[in-house]
């Protein structure tokens, strides 16, 4: 069983697998989420684009976007195949965008239709199927239809719940603004841990500061941090050693951002441009004295034809002595 104490939430166009390795370079232990996929991606498209990773990057899980039973089950398979630790399904997003293919927060609607989905995928795979989920969708946000949903899904043995601490506005709002004007409620997901015990219950929505993560653990059994870890990705550099007992020397912004060099030299050799990598690096000295500086120069050049190491190196060069 992956421990989850502390995970990367899945985050479109921004957890992909240069985003992923780059915080592998942070902690070791932290589960790491992709983007979430959907099943039209990996049965009818390019499911290696979609799906390829690194061995560095475990322990892995990737997101499934879809709402047929018999293309997540198949889709899972794929996944399973690809070496992946964990197949999560989105029931979170509430973007309009895939309310219309049965994707994400909509599925709150339809608990039955949700377990038939966990439990054909269950059965076909042999690693851990979990969930995201919101604790409510438009009106239907009381504790009873939380519950109720919980209750439906884990009766076809999902033992794992991770709930985003906001409701879904599935019209009127924005992706962006049901992130943020929806208000957080822990208290609903503590209380989903206390009803179901035996259940583990991941808590998601707003968690800034790995001391904030620690009160959360009081009451639940893990914590996804998302958008911060992705802003200001060195707030990670505690996690292993302070959630998971793990020694290891100290290490810095700069040892970091020179340990990709060589991860960056062999991605630029099968043609990847360099702004696709720097893009997700541009946080790394959030902060910290000469940190714009640092953000400037790789936004500024890092897009640049032909644009190689010799950026992330100058861009160093303009925080070195300055930061840690």
């Amino acid at each position: 069983m992956l421990d989850r104490r502390i995970s990367i939430a899945p985050m479109m166009d921004w957890t992909d697998r240069h985003d992923r390795y780059f915080l592998r370079q942070i902690t070791k232990k932290a589960v790491l989420y992709t983007e979430m996929v959907t099943t039209g991606a990996i049965l009818f498209g390019e499911a290696q684009r979609y799906l390829q990773f690194r061995s560095d990057e475990h322990p892995v899980a990737v997101q499934l976007g879809g709402g047929n039973p018999k293309e997540l089950a198949r889709s899972a398979v794929i996944c399973e195949d690809y070496g992946y630790d964990e197949i999560n399904l989105n029931v979170g997003c509430p973007s309009d965008r895939v309310q219309s293919g049965k994707i994400g927060a909509c599925l709150m609607a339809e608990p039955e239709l949700v377990a038939e989905c966990i439990g054909v995928m269950s059965a076909a795979v042999n690693i851990p199927v979990t969930i995201k989920h919101r604790t409510g969708i438009d009106d239907e946000d009381s504790y009873e239809s939380l519950a109720n949903f919980v209750k439906t899904v884990a009766e076809v043995g999902c033992q794992t719940f991770i709930i985003h601490a906001r409701q879904a506005i599935l019209s009127g709002l924005s992706p962006k603004q049901n992130r943020e004007i929806p208000p957080l409620c822990y208290p609903k997901v503590y209380q989903i841990k206390q009803e179901f015990p035996n259940l583990e219950v991941i808590i998601n929505g707003g968690v800034k500061t790995l001391q904030e993560a620690e009160a959360h653990l009081q009451h639940v059994d893990g914590v996804m941090i998302g958008r911060e870890a992705y802003h200001n990705p060195f707030i990670l550099a505690e996690v292993d050693s302070k959630f998971y007992g793990e020694s290891s020397e100290p290490f810095s912004r700069l040892q970091v951002a020179r340990a990709l060099l060589p991860y960056i030299e062999q991605e630029l050799a099968t043609g990847t441009r360099l702004q696709h990598i720097a893009r997700h690096i541009l946080g790394l000295f959030h902060g910290q004295p000469r940190g714009k500086l640092w953000r400037r120069y790789l936004s500024e050049n890092a897009h640049k034809e032909n644009a190689g190491c010799e950026v992330i190196e100058q861009a160093l060069k303009l925080v070195e002595g300055a930061a840690i």
